[in-house]
């Protein structure tokens, strides 16, 4: 059985097709996915979707990336984390200066305060991390480091940084987490960075509706293409598809501190 440790089930693109997207995973043997939440006006349906759904789970944050849109409290992520047991991450989180554009690195201190936010939330409610880095990574791992993240850990969700990125979170108690990106023919580096990473440090994502792997590319992704990305990933490393299903989904239960006996 294969996990998806990242999707967005509540986006629009699933809204009329939901029950169809259940079926999927469950005849691509896909057990369990994590829905992630973006922003807080839309946090209420990832929540719905995990409390309906005994093999979904929910996280809660607000994403780098959205910078028009209400911003949460340190209180309200503990509140809400420690209220719903089907929350168990704090995220999407991190460092996004991909669309800084010409503003000042100063300009963008609002992401790095809302970034130290998460993580003092999660050490508080012993809730791990999901972190998105993306043209940030020195400030990112800096920033974990300075916050003490490693109490908690977490995942480094569509890794496409260097080896040494991954190393450096490795350190500090991280899983790395692998996206179709990595089954794009364009993307030797990250296929050489999969390689490096140990199977026993290593999650499987899809990010849906986003980064559809091959063959589907350039299609609305989904949760039960989780496949095509373990079975890509077990041919790079050489092992087997049923060793990569088995040990990426006991590092998903472990991540998150879920225990596979009630799921």
């Amino acid at each position: 059985m294969f996990i998806d440790s990242h999707c967005h089930l509540d986006f629009p693109e699933f809204q009329s097709r939901l029950p169809e997207v259940l079926a999927n995973m469950k005849s691509a043997s896909v057990s369990n996915a994590l829905c992630v939440s973006v922003d807080l006006p839309d946090f209420p349906n990832v929540l719905k979707l995990a409390q309906e759904h005994s093999h979904l789970y929910a996280s809660v944050g607000v994403h780098p990336d959205y910078e028009d849109t209400p911003e949460p409290t340190y209180e309200f992520l503990v509140e809400t984390a420690l209220k719903h047991p089907k929350i168990v991450a704090i995220g999407e989180t991190g460092l996004d200066y991909y669309r800084m554009g010409d503003r000042s690195y100063e300009s963008m201190e609002w992401q790095r305060e809302r970034f130290r936010k998460h993580i003092r939330a999660a050490i508080a409610t012993q809730k791990p991390l999901i972190i998105h880095t993306r043209s940030a990574s020195e400030d990112t791992i800096r920033i974990l480091k300075e916050e003490g993240a490693e109490q908690i850990g977490g995942v480094m969700h569509c890794f496409t940084e260097s080896l040494a990125v991954a190393q450096a979170a490795m350190e500090l108690g991280f899983y790395i987490s692998f996206s179709g990106i990595v089954t794009f023919k364009s993307a030797k580096d990250l296929q050489a960075t999969c390689k490096e990473v140990p199977l026993n440090r290593m999650l499987i994502e899809t990010d849906s509706p986003y980064l559809a792997p091959i063959p589907y590319r350039g299609k609305i992704n989904e949760p039960a293409w989780v496949a095509k990305v373990g079975e890509f990933i077990a041919a790079l490393k050489n092992v087997s598809v049923e060793e990569l299903a088995e040990q990426t989904s006991k590092n998903f239960f472990d991540c998150f501190h879920i225990d596979r006996r009630y799921t």
